[in-house]
């Protein structure tokens, strides 16, 4: 038995990690957002974690604003990386296991092959800056976390790309999605079953999670569309014809083989996965 806290609870993932609780009897959980739990704050966050008697913690907290994190730069780095160092700090003082989820933006999107995790990475976004930067503070002041970079997150919770393409879908005849963009999506429920078996484990270090499978925003809209049954002509658009404040990688697929190996977990494919969760709404 531990006693897990998951953090930013209320966001995609840690809703999906709250729905698979009950699966998981023999573990006490505690979930959290910034009212229940100001991760900025070094008293707050170990005060909670020792009263509680917390044995892991789950960091789904972060500034996810892509393009507003250019401009709202302070906060961004607040919560990404300076979160995450107190965080640290605090579950090395106490004894806790991390894990610490993390962004296929960490990486330029240049590559030619799936990133692996001892890829280089070089944010071309200031939000993958404040990413990366969050990474390290974890690594350099705790031994015992895990990191799992995960990209093109959706969910039956919150906003999110599949959402919002619905929504669009039935208000318009026809949009544009940019082809030219490459990745593969996360169906939020998969990973949350991925990171119970990283709790589970002694394993630590960084890792890579998505969906099996290699599309463009582009195929991941047309899917939608047609699994929606929404009638919405989808047109394929260059991303210099969709301007946006931050540049996004080109190339994101995540290699997954060190995430199988060792925590012996079954990835699904990314449509298969798509067809589960709307089926669900």
């Amino acid at each position: 038995m531990a006693n897990i806290l998951v953090t930013g609870s209320n966001g995609q993932l840690g809703s999906e990690i709250k729905a698979i609780s009950g699966n998981y009897r023999q573990h006490g959980f505690y979930f959290t957002d910034i009212k229940e739990l100001d991760l900025t704050k070094k008293d707050k966050v170990e005060g909670f974690i020792s009263e509680n008697s917390i044995d892991a913690c789950v960091n789904c907290a972060a500034y996810t604003a892509v393009d507003k994190a250019e401009d709202d730069r302070d906060l961004a780095m607040l919560v990404n990386s300076k979160a995450a160092g107190i965080l640290a700090k605090s579950c090395n003082k106490l004894n806790v296991r991390l894990i610490h989820i993390s962004t296929d933006y960490v990486f330029n999107g240049n590559n030619f092959r799936p990133y692996a995790e001892d890829d280089e990475p070089s944010p071309n976004s200031y939000y993958g800056l404040t990413k990366l930067a969050g990474e390290r503070s974890v690594t350099d002041n705790l031994d015992n976390h895990v990191i799992i970079r995960t990209s093109w997150l959706y969910s039956n919770y919150g906003n999110n790309f599949v959402k919002t393409m619905r929504r669009l879908g039935g208000e318009r005849d026809e949009l544009g999605v940019v082809v030219d963009q490459i990745g593969t999506p996360t169906f939020a429920a998969d990973l949350a079953l991925a990171i119970m078996a990283t709790i589970e484990s002694s394993k630590t270090g960084i890792y890579h999670y998505s969906n099996m499978g290699v599309i463009s925003w582009y195929d991941f809209a047309k899917a939608i569309m047609e699994l929606s049954n929404i009638n919405c002509k989808v047109n394929a658009i260059e991303s210099k014809d969709f301007p946006a404040k931050a540049a996004r990688p080109f190339y994101s697929v995540l290699n997954k083989a060190k995430i199988i190996s060792d925590f012996n977990i079954e990835i699904p494919y990314w449509l298969d996965s798509l067809k589960l969760m709307i089926s669900r709404i």
